[in-house]
């Protein structure tokens, strides 16, 4: 996909990038912006949710909660996140997210540069399958690791 110029501008509250929403792991997802530097999406997890613990090899992520709590692992040790918090995510660094709280969660995430991403999620957009998921993301250039035993 070719990515186009950033434009100057205010993404509306509840507005996205064309008017998407994506249905990701049970989360949605709404693109604020794209451009080759950058992409950000806000994020709502549903208490219970995850994104399984994973490696992206050619990009930095970043989250930053606005509501609820997160549990995480990042680069093998166990930690936690709440409103105001930002998480640091370097590319390379294995990290998990857990929305383990009873409560739903609202952060806005962001990763530069952009890469594949915007492509992988469209393409897991309502996908059921958890292994078609993890198929789909190593073409990504991310990596889900496998459970642990």
């Amino acid at each position: 996909m070719t990515i186009p110029a950033l434009p100057a501008g205010v993404r509306r509250a509840n507005t996205g990038v064309d008017d998407l929403s994506w249905s990701i792991l049970g989360q949605t997802y709404v693109p604020k912006h794209l451009s080759e530097s950058s992409f950000s999406w806000h994020a709502t997890f549903p208490a219970g949710t995850f994104v399984p613990p994973h490696i992206h090899h050619t990009q930095d992520e970043f989250i930053y909660l606005l509501e609820g709590n997160f549990e995480l692992i990042l680069d093998g040790k166990e930690t936690k996140a709440g409103p105001g918090d930002l998480v640091c995510m370097p590319r390379g660094i294995m990290h998990g997210i857990f929305n383990k709280s009873g409560q739903p969660v609202k952060c806005l995430f962001w990763v530069s540069p952009t890469a594949k991403l915007w492509d992988l999620f469209q393409k897991i957009h309502n996908v059921g399958d958890p292994e078609e998921v993890v198929r789909i993301a190593a073409a990504h250039e991310v990596t889900f690791l496998p459970p642990e035993k």
